[in-house]
């Protein structure tokens, strides 16, 4: 017998039915909640979930840039490359908009 693999979350999980299609189990509401999805359907059912989640970041969620200036620690990245990525994204240091950051 063939071993059925599944991703588990705390929302819930894809399984492969006995007829060689996918169904999503709901954990929230204990049933089935898409069924008979062909891997293509799976896939393009989860694209349009990133596509919206992606959205709604871009729509509701997006911080100052002046936040990006202000948290830059040098750590990770040297402050040539910093400097370089400010120069990339056209930031302006005399800025009036822009809350703080020294650089």
């Amino acid at each position: 017998m063939e071993e059925i693999k599944y991703i588990d979350n705390m929302a819930g999980f894809i399984s492969k039915q006995p007829n060689g299609l996918y169904c999503r189990f709901s954990s929230v509401t204990d049933c089935p909640t898409a069924w008979n999805m062909t891997r293509e359907d799976y896939i393009n059912m989860k694209m349009q979930e990133a596509k919206e989640d992606a959205e709604d970041v871009l729509d509701n969620y997006l911080k100052l840039f002046d936040m990006v200036v202000d948290m830059y620690y040098l750590n990770n990245m040297t402050k040539e490359e910093f400097d370089k990525f400010l120069e990339e994204t056209e930031y302006d240091k005399e800025h009036k908009n822009l809350v703080g950051g020294s650089v």
